[in-house]
């Protein structure tokens, strides 16, 4: 059976690159049908970053931010057309207000919502670990950034709340699908 998984991209260009190459590789190797939900922010960094037609070319539907509850996916979210919902990557911006009951957007609206549901959530955040990290710019130049504390802080407490499950990385994403599968299969 076909594992339906809303996506949802916020505007981070870390990670980026990675995760549209690990749901593009979901795409060929699992039986799955991936709709993409775009923030505001993320339709100019997947435009910047020129991966637009990829993921037009294995999305079933590219959904694209035009307030927080439009286009209404959390209806959908909340009873069950979608076996889970990912977002990744996560800006430190999208899980700060996450972290804090903000719904302000698409995204965070969306997650809010579907965490008073039975679905699935999985998070990406690009802020997790202390120290600096090393990212690509839209032109392959390195980018070294320094990670906050605040971010970290933020990251952990999305880690404890109910219903969410925080990926370490675009290579947990596959696992987390297999998993949102498996969970599906238990409840029917």
């Amino acid at each position: 059976m076909t594992l339906r998984v809303a996506w949802g991209i916020t505007g981070s260009g870390d990670l980026l690159p990675e995760t549209v190459a690990a749901m593009s590789a979901l795409s060929e190797t699992q039986d799955v049908e991936i709709t993409a939900v775009l923030s505001k922010a993320a339709v100019k960094v997947v435009r910047w970053y020129k991966l637009t037609e990829r993921v037009e070319s294995f999305a079933k539907a590219v959904l694209i931010e035009e307030d927080a509850n439009t286009p209404f996916i959390v209806g959908r979210l909340q009873i069950g057309r979608f076996d889970c919902f990912v977002v990744a990557p996560a800006t430190a911006n999208s899980v700060a207000k996450i972290a804090h009951g903000i719904a302000d957007t698409i995204i965070t609206n969306a997650v809010a919502q579907t965490a008073k549901s039975n679905t699935p959530i999985y998070v990406l955040p690009v802020d997790q670990r202390e120290g600096t990290t090393v990212t690509t710019r839209p032109g392959g130049e390195r980018l070294e950034l320094a990670i906050r504390a605040v971010d970290i802080a933020n990251s952990r407490a999305l880690a404890e709340m109910e219903g969410i499950q925080v990926l370490a990385g675009p290579e947990e994403i596959a696992d987390a699908m297999r998993e949102c599968s498996r969970r599906r299969s238990e409840q029917q």
